[in-house]
């Protein structure tokens, strides 16, 4: 992508000067040319003309990613937040430091996924390619991940001690591939994923292919021969059957998955 400004000025200095200033760069970052040399009038007055030149800067998809978030920022009026751009293979991080980064976040990270998912679309747009966006701020991503871990594997618990099901608040392909990963840590549970773009969410609860181990609960004076043991007793539960095996959505993807042109 090519980003230009044309610049005005008394000679070609100040109209390259100029351009820079509107594209936000300094002069030895952009290449430029000269489109009207500045020419003097009559007496030095009448038909004068100013210099013209147009600046020119060619951008990957993380610096338009990067220019794209500043302008975002802008038009909500934070200018107390700093952009900070660390390019990785196949994709980019974008980090948001200042004392605003909350009305970023928005409830439950809305608004800082919002900007993501629309920085990704801008971004591959740049080379008409995947290219994986990733904005973070005060390690933000990491604390809701672990939140949702810690989530899911409470209740994957639940459901194998009471046999119920729990359905959780709509999320995005990423953290509902959290949740998934963090279920199949627990034996005896599961989970699937129902309903429709943005009512999708997690359903967690008991799997009917995992068989309860009955001999927890024998009894050390039962060997068959009438007696009751302490702990001899039914499980509190018999799994429901269900055949949805827990999935791993957007596996190897950003938050919202490929974003395709």
């Amino acid at each position: 992508m090519i980003r230009e400004a044309i610049g005005v000025g008394n000679d070609e200095v100040q109209a390259l000067e100029d351009a820079c200033k509107q594209l936000g760069v300094e002069t030895y970052e952009v290449e430029f040319e000269t489109l009207q040399r500045a020419e003097k009038g009559v007496l030095g007055i009448f038909g004068k003309k100013q210099a013209k030149v147009r600046a020119f800067i060619k951008t990957g998809p993380a610096e338009t990613a990067a220019q794209f978030v500043k302008d975002v920022l802008s038009a909500m009026d934070i200018n107390s937040v700093e952009v900070k751009l660390t390019e990785e293979e196949q994709g980019a991080t974008i980090e948001l430091e200042g004392e605003e980064v909350g009305s970023i976040i928005g409830r439950r990270g809305e608004t800082l996924d919002a900007l993501q998912y629309l920085t990704g679309l801008v971004a591959n747009h740049v080379d008409n390619s995947y290219y994986k966006i990733t904005i973070n701020t005060g390690n933000y991503r990491e604390k809701r991940e672990k939140t949702l871990e810690i989530l899911g594997r409470k209740l994957a618990f639940k459901a194998v001690k009471t046999g119920m099901k729990t359905s959780l608040e709509p999320m995005n392909p990423y953290e509902r591939r959290v949740i998934h990963t963090a279920v199949q840590k627990v034996n005896g549970a599961t989970s699937w994923s129902e309903g429709e773009n943005l009512q999708r969410h997690v359903v967690i609860g008991p799997d009917g292919n995992v068989k309860p181990r009955n001999d927890r609960y024998r009894g050390k004076g039962n060997n068959n021969r009438g007696g009751r043991g302490r702990y001899n007793s039914k499980p509190k539960y018999v799994p429901e059957k269900n055949d949805r095996a827990p999935i791993n959505e957007g596996e190897g993807m950003g938050l919202y998955g490929r974003i395709d042109k």
